[in-house]
């Protein structure tokens, strides 16, 4: 098993993806990022023949990344892809209230985030993550034809030019900080889409079989090893990830206007999204439900008359539960009414685009907050049960 300790964690913050790394540096040397990103609009499905034109580098990099690892588990993924059927709302729920503000009290977490989407489009996050999860649950997501792999190839490219962006322009205190995107930042999201979404499913008394979610964890796995995350560092199983996670947010949660700023942008798009404006406070009562008070209050998230109410959403899932047990007609309708929830969420999230995950040739210059990130006002913990 896997021990980790503040010295593991430490080395695995100056650890980038050398692969992609290299890549998007030979691009930016080349010129060739815009030819990249345009001939790139264009290859949206797996199989896919490569454009004519398109850079070397590219190609290459296109195709040793287009197949899943070998070692995976194929029967292991339809658990996966089962269980996300059953649960599509409430995986979708828990993405949306628990994972990213969850990303947004990590201070520099939400210190990337603002300047490589800025505030002036917050659901681009969103829309990213939701439809990556909608096309890495789908039943061909790893055949010709899918999304899922091509969507995977671009967003490893887009780490590792936001990487490049922010040590070239001297935006990134990599001394105090490590890479920008680390190895550890990586395995960190890795554990906020995965076991962070079981966690709220538990919380809102989401009956689940352990078979299920190990499934789900497992894909993520999978994700992970596509995403450019070293298999030697990354949890094998739910017990790793525990002491993984627990201890990643021990040494980096904390308040910051940037987490701040990009929760009040996160309440507002989905107030936005929730016909007329009764139910509004139902989102903010969400996310303190999910992710606690201390890390609400953190990022400022608003106390209101619902918080109440929203301790009552375990026991009405409960019920509903209870009717998808015991009538396969009631499962059909909850499943489909799930299918349709997360269909029109995303639909909501990305303005009825497809998010091409094209690589930024340049980062948002002013993007609203502090530029730096304020440690100081960082949360000390007290010391880890673990050793060093």
């Amino acid at each position: 098993m896997t021990t980790y300790t503040e010295t593991s964690m430490n080395a695995l913050r100056h650890s980038g993806d050398e692969l992609a790394d290299a890549v998007v540096a030979t691009l930016f040397e080349r010129g060739e990022v815009g030819t990249f990103n345009t001939l790139m609009r264009h290859v949206s499905t797996a199989g896919s023949p490569l454009p004519e034109g398109l850079p070397y580098v590219a190609r290459e990099y296109l195709q040793a990344t287009s197949m899943p690892p070998s070692w995976v588990d194929w029967g292991e993924m339809e658990k996966a892809r089962l269980f996300f059927i059953d649960n599509n709302v409430h995986i979708s729920t828990a993405l949306s209230f628990a994972s990213m503000p969850a990303c947004y009290v990590v201070p520099h977490v939400a210190r990337l985030l603002s300047t490589t989407h800025g505030l002036d489009y917050p659901s681009k996050r969103m829309a990213e993550t939701g439809q990556f999860t909608v096309y890495l649950m789908q039943p061909d997501a790893f055949e010709a034809g899918s999304r899922f792999l091509p969507a995977a190839q671009k967003v490893r490219l887009l780490h590792a030019s936001i990487r490049h962006h922010l040590k070239r322009e001297n935006r990134w205190d990599t001394e105090t900080l490590g890479t920008p995107i680390c190895q550890e930042d990586l395995i960190g999201g890795q554990m906020f889409f995965s076991l962070l979404v079981l966690d709220s499913l538990h919380r809102l008394n989401i009956h689940m079989s352990t078979e299920g979610a190990e499934a789900y964890f497992y894909a993520w796995r999978v994700v992970g090893a596509i995403l450019g995350v070293d298999q030697d560092a990354v949890p094998k199983n739910l017990e790793e990830a525990r002491q993984f996670l627990d201890l990643y947010m021990i040494r980096h949660m904390g308040p910051s206007e940037e987490g701040a700023h990009l929760t009040r942008q996160l309440i507002d798009l989905y107030e936005d999204v929730v016909p007329g404006t009764f139910f509004d406070p139902i989102v903010s009562a969400l996310i303190r439900y999910l992710i606690g008070d201390t890390c609400a209050d953190w990022l400022q998230v608003p106390r209101t008359a619902w918080d109440n109410v929203a301790k009552a959403v375990p026991s009405l899932l409960g019920v509903l539960e209870g009717i998808e047990d015991r009538s396969p007609l009631g499962a059909w309708a909850l499943d489909r009414l799930g299918h349709l929830t997360t269909v029109l969420e995303l639909s909501s999230l990305t303005r009825g685009r497809v998010m091409h995950y094209a690589i930024p040739e340049q980062l948002k210059k002013d993007y609203g907050v502090s530029g730096t990130v304020r440690r100081s006002h960082r949360w000390t913990p007290p010391a880890p049960t673990v050793t060093p």
